[in-house]
């Protein structure tokens, strides 16, 4: 039957065009991407959060390193970096940020309960997860301090997650966590081993490892290129920026204040604020960029203003813009101002804080200050309708002033692309965590191309398949009104 073995060989040619074909695009899919940009929310634990602000400790927790916060009890550490393997589900992500307690004043103004938590690490590898964290503690009663780094903080209860063949971003969903036993002697003893924590979410936006750029070919130096003339130009022209004091960009981070954002978002305020004219948020901070003005590098002296706007409404007829952000900076003081739109009424160039800046010297090419405690002037006490009074305690300012052109800016905090529902946080945590890593929704991610391509071979193979069976069935007769089968030679 000369028919029936040439369909055979055609089906056979099918088979080997299109597997080959695919398993390229499979490979691909499962070979190691790196995790670039994202967050992890967790409150640790809402119980001792409320012990420390209670009646008994009378304590306080801040921020630290662009940590924010995010719902009623958690906190948002940002700027994933790591690696995971859709192949076998491998996953580690470091995150940036910590939030420090105190507690339990003592005479001498010290605190008996001291505790920072910072840089939180989630490592998943065959089925088990742990979230490790730098930790810095005071023993309860005897006082000792340790700090430990990457300490294996909590167990990640995983059941029925199968962290394989996710693309981006990678999410889980209100994860169970324990105390270790390690995390329970870094936790300065105020829980045994196995105490419940907070359940973790996290989303994480990850890419395919970069390809290496074909170096450009070394240029001879045949005497055509710039000469000592030149450079004697860019030194001349480098001294007289100097002298003028312009400076190439500039940025200043600011956050106004942790509590008014979570006032403005909450179940008072119910409201919310949006940035327009180039403002960035940075998760806990607004980043005001572009700055210009000038730079004494010898004196120490800024005077810039910055782009971008940020305004926030609400219940209770909130609304209130800030916009054309200056900052001034002289004699180890720095002042930030800006036009204050409230109640249909701007006031220009109203001085908002004041912050320290003793030492705001360039290093590098980067005059920079990070994180300067900052306090609420009278004008900017009026600016908030009186809701806080002068000398109130803002969030910090960071500044950054480039000075060399080849000076790169401090990163914002990256919180990476806008999350999938499954990734955000529910008011309250199920039980339960997800299933599965959560893939993104829209066909833009790096893996969605793949699995189309594979989902279309499939249907190519299976019609290949079905025209096999189909002419093995006819024996090698042509159907009606169709054109004969080729014959063999």
């Amino acid at each position: 039957m000369p028919s029936s073995r040439s369909s055979r060989a055609l089906a056979v040619a099918l088979l080997a065009v299109l597997l080959g074909a695919l398993l390229p695009a499979a490979t691909a899919q499962a070979a190691s991407r790196t995790v670039q940009g994202g967050r992890l929310d967790w409150g640790i634990k809402s119980s001792f959060q409320s012990y420390v602000t209670g009646p008994i400790a009378n304590g306080s927790w801040s921020l630290t390193g662009g940590a924010a916060t995010v719902g009623g009890s958690q906190f948002r550490f940002h700027s994933a970096t790591g690696s995971y393997d859709p192949d076998t589900g491998a996953f580690s992500s470091g995150f940036s940020g910590g939030v420090h307690f105190t507690g339990h004043k003592k005479a001498d103004g010290s605190n008996e309960l001291d505790l920072t938590i910072s840089r939180p690490t989630v490592r998943i590898s065959g089925g088990d997860g742990t979230l490790y964290a730098d930790m810095v503690s005071k023993e309860r009663g005897t006082g000792k301090v340790s700090n430990r780094s990457q300490v294996p903080l909590a167990k990640l209860a995983l059941g029925g997650i199968d962290m394989r063949g996710g693309s981006t971003p990678v999410a889980l969903t209100n994860v169970p966590t324990t105390l270790t036993a390690e995390g329970a002697s870094a936790f300065a003893g105020y829980y045994t081993a196995g105490t419940p924590l907070d359940p973790v979410s996290l989303s994480v936006d990850t890419k395919g490892a970069a390809q290496p750029k074909p170096s450009a070919p070394a240029k001879k130096d045949d005497g055509s290129g710039p000469g000592e003339k030149a450079e004697k130009d860019a030194a001349k022209d480098e001294a007289e920026r100097e002298k003028a004091g312009r400076f190439e960009d500039a940025a200043v981070d600011w956050g106004v204040r942790r509590t008014f954002r979570e006032y403005v978002t909450g179940s008072i305020g119910q409201g919310e604020w949006k940035l327009a004219d180039g403002a960035e948020d940075g998760g806990a901070l607004f980043r005001f960029p572009k700055g210009k003005g000038t730079y004494d590098a010898k004196k120490q002296t800024l005077d810039a203003e910055f782009s971008g706007s940020v305004r926030f409404t609400g219940a209770h007829d909130l609304d209130l813009r800030l916009a054309a952000v200056t900052v001034a900076v002289a004699k180890g003081e720095g002042t930030l101002s800006a036009d204050v739109t409230s109640e249909g009424r701007t006031t220009k160039s109203v001085p908002l804080v004041t912050f320290e800046a003793e030492d705001f010297a360039p290093e590098r090419g980067l005059a920079h200050l990070t994180e300067a405690p900052a306090t609420l002037t009278a004008e900017g006490s009026k600016a908030f309708g009186s809701l806080y009074k002068a000398g109130t305690a803002m969030d910090p300012v960071s500044l950054a002033v480039a000075v060399d052109e080849k000076a790169q800016l401090p990163a914002l905090p990256d919180l990476g692309s806008a999350p999938t529902a499954a990734a955000e946080p529910s008011a309250k945590p199920s039980a339960e965590p997800s299933a599965a890593p959560v893939a993104a929704a829209s066909d833009s991610g790096p893996g969605a191309g793949t699995w189309a391509a594979i989902g279309g071979g499939v249907l190519l193979l299976l019609g290949a398949v079905a025209a096999f069976f189909a002419l093995r069935r006819r024996g090698g007769q042509p159907a009606a009104g169709a054109p004969d089968s080729p014959q063999t030679s």
